[in-house]
This record gives C-alpha cells, structure tokens and sequence, in this order.
C-alpha cells in the first residue's frame, strides 16, 4: 500500500452524520436545496462528511506520531468529534434534546471558525504528506489547501451537493453532468456566485439604504434577485392581474384568492343523464381541528342534462366520499357506475373538461373557504396564452401517468390561466435582465459585452446572472402553477407537482394565484431562490462547471482530481423525463444566455444512464445491458482521472436485503454494483451506510431505518494484481475481518448499519485480487463472497459471548428460544448446568421468575427502578444491559446515565454491555423481532453520550467507581 489510509477507509461517526442528514429536510429557506428541485438530492450534510473524510488521514496512517491503538483511538475520536458528535442541549421551552454539533452540522457551518477547524485538518494532513508543518493561520490554511489538494470532481453532479460541499472545504470544485437541468443548478450553486463576489448589489434601492461597504460574499447578488423578482411582480400585475380577481365576502369587503380548487369532468355515459361528471379524490376542504370545512353537491335537475352544484360546509360534519379511485368513477346524478378505461378514453379523445368546486381567500384569521361562482370560472377560462411548450410527453416514461388520459403534451400540463402567467413572467425574465443591465453599468460595472457564459464579470455577465436566479423562481413557480398540483387540506396550503419522483394523474387540482401572500406566489419563489444565494460562502473557491457525457474522456481529464459521486440508481428515477418539465421553461428563459446547453428541443434522453426498458422496445434485457455496460465505462473513466492519494467514493441506493434458498444473505444490487467497480479495475475498501429519513436513534421511531443510500470507498487496484484461492481468502477474512469489526463498534457504528459496514473491509480483501478461484478453478462470485463476509459477522457477534458472565450466556440462549415468554423448568435446568449457572441463582441475579414448572426471563418493566449488585455481588451483563435500555425508553440518555454512574462497575465490564447489544440485535434481526432490535440500537446509538454524562456523574465524590 503506497498511499496513507484515509479517516473514511477506517472509521466514522455515523449517527451524527445521519441524524444532521435526516434533519436536513425540515430546514427550508437559505438550504441549497431550495434553490432549485432535483430528485434523490445528496444531503449536504453527508456530502460534506465523505468529504472531508476522504481528505484527512486516519490516524493509523502515522504510527510515528500515534503509536499505539490507544493513542489511534483517542485520535480518532478528536476527528468525529471535529466532524459530527451528538449531544443533548435545551430548547428556548427548557426541554432537553439532542442536536449535532461539527462539521456536519448545518447551523454550525455558519460559523467561520468551524470551517476554519476543519480545513485546519485538511492542511494538516497536507503538510505532514509533504513533511512539512502545517500552516495554522485561516488565510494561509485556505491558500495551502488551494495549493496543495487536488480538485473534486463530481461526473453524475445533478442537484449539486457533492460540489457544493468541495467548495465549502476550499477545493476547487467541477462538476458534469449530461442533463442541462443539472448543469444549470451546479452553475448556479457554485460556478456564479464566486464571479460576483462581494459585490454590492447595483438596484437603487438597496444601494441606498446600506452602505457599499458592507456588503459581503453573495450578500449584493441575492438582493438584486429579490428586488428585480419584486419589480417583476407589479409588472405582471398590471399585465395580467385581471384574470386573477378577488373575491366579495358576504360583508362586502374583498379577499385576495390564494387558490381556486377544480375538478375534472368527463360525460356520463348514461344516456337518460348525459351531466358532466365531477372526478374527486375528496371534498375535504379543511381537516384542521376547529376549522373543519368540506364541499357539498346539489343536483339542478332543471336542466338538460343535470349541471351539479357545489356548495361549501363548515363546522361539524364531513363530506361523502370522492366519486374517483383507481376501479373507476361514480356519476354523482344517477349514480352510474363508469369503468377508469372510459375516463382514460375520454381523455384522449380530448373530453375531458374542469368544472370550478371551490375558492379559497385570503382573511384575516385564516382561510376563507367559498363556493364556485360563473364570474370567477368564466375568467379562468378566458385566458388565451400566447406562447406554451408543444413539446411531446414521452409516450412511456418512469412515474407517468398523465399520457394515459389524452395529457401527451406538457402544455397540457398546465391551464391556460397558468401558461398566460408563465409566460408572462417568462418574459418577463428578459426584460428584468435588461433593466438589471443599465442599473449595472449606471454604478459602474464593465461594459465589456462578455457573456456570463463565456466567464463575462462585468454588467453583461452580471445581469445574465441575476436572469439565471429570476428563471430559478420560474421554475419554482411552474412547481406550484401546474393543474396536477392539489390542495393540502390539513396544512390549508398548496400543494406542489413533485411531492414525489412522478407524474402522476391528479383529479381535484388547485389553481394557485401568483400574487396572493400563500404558498406558491411568486415572491414566495423568488424568496426560496435569493435566500440561497445570499447564504453562499464559499466565494473565494474556484469552480468550473460543464454538460458532459460522465462515459466519454473530457480535455479536463488530464488533471487528477478526487473524485465522489451519484450515479443514477438503475431504473428509480427517470431523471431526463421529469426534468424537461422545467426544462421547457429554462430554455424559454434562458436559451439566449447559455445557447449552448439549451441547444436541445428537450433534455437528451438516448445517452441518459437509466435502465429504461421503454427506450428498448420494452426489453428490461436490454436495458439492464446498457445500464451495466455505461456505468462500467464511467467508472473506467473515473479510475484514469482519480488521484491515487485519495479513495474514490460513490454514492449507490441498494440495499443487502436478499436471502438465497440456503438462508445467506446476499443482493444481486449489490452484486452488480460491486462488479461493476472491481471490472472497471478498482477495489472496494469501504462500505457506509448513510440514512437521511428520520433518525431511528430515538427510541420511539418505531422502525428499523435500513439505509437509504450506500457509500462505497474504493480505490484504484494494481494492474499486476494477482488472483488467490478461496482458502487464503477465506484465512484472510477471518484474520482481519475480526479488528475491522471491532473499530467499527469502538466508533459507536449503530447495530443497523454494521452488517452494511462490514462488507467494506471484507470486500476489501475479494476486491485486492484479480480473482478469487474455487477449487474447481471457477471464480468465486461477488455474491458467494457477500455470503462469507456475512457468515463471518455472525460468528464474530457470536464469538463475543465468550466475554458475557455465564448467567448472560444463559439468558442470551434462552432468549434466543423464548424471548420473554415462559419454558419448561426442566428445560432451564439442563442449560443452567451448561452454562455453569443455577436456576436459584438466576433468579437471586433478577433476571427470571420460576413458578408452577415455568422459568421466564423478567422483562425490562419488571427490572428494580434502582439496578444494585445482589447480596452474592451478582449483576450480570444481561441485567446490566435491559435496565439501561429501560431507563434509557423511560427517562432518556440522562436517566440511563444516572443508573450507570450509581454502580460500581469499571469500564471494560460497562462496554460489554454494549458488546451484548450488538449480539441482541443481530439474533432479533435475524428473527424478525422488530420492536426487540430497535431497543438494542438505541442503546448502541446513544452509548457515547450515556458514558459522557455517566462520567460527569461519577466524577462527584458521593458516586462510584465508573471509569476510574
């Protein structure tokens, strides 16, 4: 090995990183995520994390300056504690609760010296590489990293945050991507707001209210973004503000509209009815506590054929159920029951119509729920768009559904009261970026008539920049300004198009009003986009940013780079597909402004690296083949450009959850990913596994959360790597598999996550070798190794009981048997004298009850509130460890704590506790027990800062004798 291990090959702390990255999506204005929508988006916060532990050395890579396994670990521990620890801190309410702090931590980044701590480290490792000193001054680390630390590149960039996170760090980052969309968001994330930096923004406005002086980073730019956004507005307001009229309130005065709500129709087939059919999922309104409101309907029989009328409800009460499901429609006159193929064919006959149910206003204390009128409906269809995207729905796509009924063109994806608007402030985009133009010269910027898109700083580039961020809010716009949008009734907001990776058929739509104060107006979309920028620090980082093909050689290839990445996952999304939604908009808006990545009528589709069975005739063969073969000449192309200092690290959703028909776990994802790598001539080095839903470390979660996306580390392999036998293969995973395994748990990996991590240093050793020969000569497949490193993982948590008393190896059998749940007296005796024990001294220890021929484990309810050594000193690690978990269920970290610190145990005899945690849970996944496993994973998940405070606690003179 000719390169120095790297944090991310050894060790990390996971929980912290998982549980920013899950809180990630509760933070909204200013996260670069609402800049601007992309599926399958990376967290900040895991990106940032892989990052910077791929760029600084474990500390086993220096056994001059850390040479024992001690000194390794104490190291090791400074470095999670830099990039992510968990702690408890107390609300404004006084309510304890926990939060991460460090590197990962997205309220901690806003601090400079956090950055500053964690580049220090970057440099460090740097300088030691160099057999330098590392420099310590912010200034001269950023100047050493810009030096020294080659470029991150990101091949497959999409929404952006693999090089956001590279710039935060202070490394020049690129990023590519095939699909215009992408190259536009990473453009505008981190190629625009560095060309602009700490320039003061050239409207009047804000020029005169705060000095030039004090304006810093991206801070001028965001507020141009808003205030031409705000001028847009009143343009667009007296342009077309009469198709959006409010309504009159029964005491006269006048509400602005935030939505109109409709239904679609199609004609009953019955021929003694022949009305127009309303098609309603729901006549919720409102479900909120209090304000409960619902619409019903009335038949008007007098005329021909029967209109229905709606009529809106408040206060006790609800509504009948929707006339539409997935078997069909019921016609609400005649009760008719009509088949989904005759809606669909409707559909596509083009007879399918709207038919106006509800308004909802703006009042003063809250929403204002009313009825249909002709007026207000006349005026929505009255609305003639002099432009709209004709361009063609693809006929099957991944998450479509609209094609089905007659909707095959993405005008038809939008009223014609919302293409009015669109294109209105479409427009509108244009002539903003000519005022921003004369504003900018008027303060002095350069005349220089270079393009943004050829490099240009000067007043051209930058009004083009400001036009870039205004098409942002066009698009955030077309989110929320689409007839597949809905009507959020318990949250009584809007509800946008993409709530998930699809489109699909909405039958009651909201109509959104662009200049209402709700969700989806347009100022609230210029706020989503200008709050984003004007966060951005990362100001004095170069970045380069282009459209390309992640297979094909670039003339940028040249330079070395690191290299983490996420690649398309197989056939989950279809990324070319939903993208030209907002596609058709940009290139509408920006196509004179980067001609050449909007050169295409929609975004490429052939190259797109999905497997697509629609794009080959149908055949999932040929999708599979063409999807395998194009990620193998990525990562063929990666392996030529990555420096050899650093690991490669991608991105990949697979999840090990396949058995075959002899119990072994093992995943044809994972098989074909991990091949994949190893063909393109790289070996797997580590395998992490990074959660960014919910957090399963509180214990009332209720689930055990697997893994939402994988991080493979790899490294380049040797082009003389030479192949070995399954048996010294085998010799090697067990010789070293062990002390891996047990890193992992001395950095508090979660029980969850171990069987994940632990095909990394297993694949570690297949991966070294060229191949790996059975005895019969044939190769020893990817899966069957997956097999052996299992198999290994299982005996290694076993092996760990030889460290439990022998009452916990006898209640971990029993339990293994019975869970709480009572056995044969007999049964129990047999195994107490295996396990040298005895039936009375186990129930002396409290851990089980005997009565009428029946033992039974205690259950954690049952346990002392107060856990103390029994009059023969007998406290076995199994009571130890439920009463922990009970304490830890009952009163949370600090209560676990306080029974910790009360006893007099040592240290090495409290971390078997933990030890018997993982063996918990492993036994309780294997066997499906649920609820069981996530007892024991919050207890591995919270231990760190169990011990933290139990020590606190034992460190008082009237405590025990914990960790001395």
């Amino acid at each position: 090995m000719t390169y120095r291990k790297k944090l991310i090959e050894v060790a990390l702390p996971l929980e912290a990183i998982n549980m920013e990255s899950a809180r990630e999506k509760s933070i909204r204005h200013g996260h670069p995520s609402t800049l601007h929508l992309w599926w399958s988006r990376k967290p900040t916060a895991t990106a940032r994390a892989v990052l910077w532990a791929s760029l600084v050395d474990d500390p086993s890579s220096w056994p001059e300056k850390f040479p024992t396994l001690e000194a390794q670990t104490q190291e090791r521990q400074r470095l999670f504690d830099i990039l992510g620890r968990i702690v408890v801190d107390t609300d404004k309410k006084g309510k304890q609760k926990q939060v991460v702090r460090g590197l990962v931590s997205w309220d901690d980044i806003k601090d400079p010296q956090v950055i500053q701590d964690a580049q220090r480290e970057i440099a460090r490792c740097l300088a030691w590489g160099r057999g330098e000193k590392p420099p310590t001054k912010p200034e001269e680390v950023r100047e050493y990293i810009a030096q020294y630390a080659p470029p991150a590149y990101d091949p497959f960039a999409g929404g952006g945050s693999i090089p956001l996170e590279a710039q935060r760090l202070g490394l020049e980052a690129h990023a590519s991507d095939l699909n215009p969309v992408a190259v536009l968001i990473n453009k505008a994330l981190i190629e625009i707001p560095p060309r602009f930096a700490n320039l003061p923004p050239v409207n009047g406005d804000d020029r005169k209210r705060t000095g030039l002086e004090s304006w810093r980073g991206a801070q001028g730019l965001a507020a141009d973004v808003r205030y031409y956004g705000s001028w847009m507005r009143e343009v667009a307001v007296n342009g077309i503000g009469d198709l959006y009229p409010p309504v009159t309130l029964e005491n006269g005065d006048k509400a602005t509209v935030i939505a109109w709500l409709w239904v679609r129709t199609v004609t009953c087939p019955n021929p003694a009815c022949g009305c127009q059919m309303p098609l309603t999922s729901k006549f919720w309104l409102s479900t909120k506590k209090g304000k409960e409101a619902w619409v019903e309907y009335a038949i008007n029989g007098e005329t021909s054929p029967p209109e229905i009328d709606f009529v809106v409800k408040t206060g006790k009460g609800k509504p009948r159920e929707g006339t539409v499901n997935r078997q069909g429609a019921v016609c609400l006159a005649c009760d008719t029951s009509v088949k989904l193929d005759y809606v669909r064919s409707e559909g596509c006959e083009k007879r399918m119509g709207a038919k106006l149910m509800a308004i909802v206003a703006e009042g003063k204390n809250g929403r204002i729920y009313l009825p249909p009128t002709k007026p207000q409906e006349n005026i929505a269809f009255s609305a003639k768009p002099t432009w709209k995207p004709e361009t063609e729905l693809p006929k099957e796509a991944l998450g479509f559904r609209v094609q089905n009924y007659g909707m095959t063109k993405h005008a038809d994806l939008f009223t014609s009261r919302q293409l009015v608007a669109l294109t209105t402030f479409s427009d509108l985009v244009g002539e903003a970026k000519d005022k921003a133009f004369q504003d900018a010269l008027a303060v002095g910027l350069s005349d220089d008539d270079i393009p943004l898109n050829n490099g240009g700083n000067g007043a051209r580039a930058y009004s083009e920049a400001i036009a870039v961020y205004l098409a942002f809010a066009l698009d955030k716009s077309a989110d929320y300004w689409s007839n597949l949008c809905s009507w959020h009734s318990s949250g009584e907001k809007m509800r946008n198009t993409f709530g998930r990776q699809a489109i699909p058929m909405i039958w009651d739509y909201a109509e959104c009003c662009p200049f209402s104060q709700s969700s989806g107006n347009w100022m609230a979309c210029v706020d989503w986009v200008w709050k984003v920028i004007e966060n951005h620090d990362n100001v004095n980082v170069k970045a380069g940013v282009f459209q390309h093909d992640a297979q094909v050689n670039h003339e940028n290839d040249s330079q070395a780079k690191i290299v983490s990445t996420d690649p398309p996952y197989y056939d989950n999304i279809g990324y070319a597909d939903l993208s030209d939604f907002f596609y058709v908009w940009l290139r509408q808006s920006l196509g004179s402004i980067y001609p050449d990545i909007c050169s295409t009528l929609l975004v490429p589709k052939s190259q797109e690296l999905i497997a697509a069975p629609h794009r080959f005739e149908g055949s999932k063969k040929g999708a599979k083949e063409f999807f395998e073969a194009g990620l193998m000449q990525a990562f063929k192309r990666m392996n030529s450009i990555a420096d050899a200092n650093y690991p490669l690290t991608v991105y990949y959703a697979f999840k090990q959850a396949e058995t075959d028909a002899k119990d072994k776990v093992a995943s044809t994802g994972w098989e074909t990913m991990l091949e994949g790598l190893m063909q393109a001539n790289f070996s797997i080095g580590g395998t992490w596994p990074m959660r960014s839903e919910l957090s399963n470390r509180m214990v009332a979660s209720g689930t055990n959360a697997l893994a939402s996306s994988i991080v493979l580390v790899c490294r380049p392999r040797g082009e003389n790597a030479a192949p070995t036998t399954k048996r010294k293969f085998l010799s090697e995973l067990q010789n070293e598999l062990p002390q891996a395994l047990k890193t992992l748990q001395e950095g508090n990996i979660a029980p969850v996550d171990l069987a994940q991590a632990s095909i990394g240093p297993g694949m570690a050793i297949y991966s070294k070798y060229s191949e790996v020969l059975e005895n019969d000569g044939s190769k020893l497949t990817v899966r069957s190794a997956l097999q052996l490193i299992n198999q290994l993982l299982d005996e290694y948590l076993t092996d760990q009981e030889g460290e439990f008393d022998s009452d916990t190896r006898w209640a971990l059998t029993w339990f293994q048997q019975y869970q709480f749940d009572p056995g044969l007296y007999g049964e129990a005796e047999t195994l107490s004298k295996a396990r040298n024990t005895s039936i009375q001294g186990l129930e002396t220890a409290g851990i089980l009850t005997a009565k009428a021929g029946k033992v039974r484990l205690l259950t954690r309810d049952e346990l002392p509130e107060k856990l103390t050594a029994e009059k023969d000193t007998r406290l076995p690690h199994w009571k130890l460890t439920q009463g922990l978990i009970q304490r830890l269920l009952e009163k949370g970290e600090t209560g676990a704590a306080e029974l910790l610190s009360g006893l007099r145990q040592q240290k090495a005899e409290v971390e078997i506790a933990r030890d018997l945690a993982y063996r918990l849970y492993n036994l309780c996944d294997r066997k499906g027990w649920s609820s069981e496993a996530i007892a024991y994973n919050s207890l591995v998940v919270s231990w760190p800062e169990i011990t933290r405070l139990a020590s606190e606690f034992a460190a008082k003179p009237s405590q025990g004798e914990l960790f001395n």
